[in-house]
């Protein structure tokens, strides 16, 4: 008798939360354990458990950056090549090449912006974790960079392609997320505080126009180090005039020193005084009066 198929055998094994962490992998190219564990799980110690056992299964693979200062971060962890064929089974596309792993982890282990892709996720595991925990809450999306390489990742049905513009944005991330019946879709703008402020200033200049385009005002939301470069950036945007998008930001330093994750109250509405949570953004600016 012939070998069984391992995506097979494997399938009985893996649980819903299984699945969803291998989408996530499989879209978002890495997490650590601690954002696993937020996000998914309810203990440390049960996710360490459940990634072990994904790890003998070989979906997911993992490592552990050096620190510049000596020792090692903690467990980074990645796809791997039979769970890439586990999500494309379920996504019914077709089976990833056989190397298709060992080049994804290649890109990542040593990427100079691992940082900001960290960042990145954590914003979204943020948000899963706070759903996980509060109902009535859900992050019901979230999709990664690479669906906005191109400008028809903005496209959808009905649209016209001709309306959008050459020189499109090109956020961090995109989510929609849910509180109650209020349903809030938005770009991510994840900012380490490196571009000069003006380079922030074209970026929300691009997402007007593709408001102006698409006749749909998300909301952007930039993610900042330090309240003193959002004031900066607050002050910056007043020089832009009336804006069809809403922008949102909130800052790091803030979020940390409250506890507050990206859910609760810590955006700053550009022209409105206070911060509210991420429920309470506006999806167009005629709703803002």
């Amino acid at each position: 008798m012939g070998r069984s198929d391992p995506l097979l055998a494997v399938q009985a094994a893996l649980t819903h939360r299984d699945h969803r962490l291998l989408g996530w992998l499989y879209d978002h190219g890495v997490l650590t354990t601690e954002q696993i564990a937020h996000a998914l799980f309810g203990s440390l110690d049960f996710a360490q458990r459940r990634l072990l056992k994904l790890t003998g299964y070989g979906v997911i693979d993992r490592f552990r950056p050096q620190r510049p200062d000596g020792g090692s971060y903690p467990y980074h962890y990645v796809i791997d090549q039979l769970g890439a064929e586990v999500v494309a089974a379920q996504r019914r596309h077709e089976r990833p090449r056989r190397d298709h792993a060992r080049r994804r982890r290649h890109h990542l282990t040593p990427r100079a912006n691992l940082t900001h892709l960290l960042g990145v996720n954590r914003f979204f595991t943020d948000l899963a974790g706070h759903a996980r925990t509060h109902p009535g809450s859900e992050l019901s999306r979230w999709w990664p960079a690479s669906r906005f390489h191109h400008a028809s990742g903005f496209l959808h049905d009905g649209d016209d392609p001709t309306l959008i513009l050459a020189s499109t944005p090109r956020p961090d991330g995109h989510g929609i997320w849910h509180e109650y019946d209020t349903r809030v879709p938005f770009y991510l703008e994840y900012d380490l505080g490196t571009e000069p402020l003006d380079v922030l200033l074209s970026k929300v200049a691009r997402y007007d126009r593709l408001a102006s385009a698409t006749a749909r005002a998300w909301p952007v939301l930039f993610w900042l180090p330090s309240v003193r470069r959002e004031l900066n950036l607050h002050q910056r945007l007043t020089g832009l005039g009336d804006l069809r998008v809403p922008v949102g930001t909130a800052a790091h330093d803030h979020a940390a020193t409250t506890r507050l994750s990206p859910a609760q109250e810590v955006w700053w509405l550009h022209g409105h005084p206070g911060r509210r949570r991420l429920s309470q953004i506006p999806t167009t600016r005629a709703s803002q009066s």
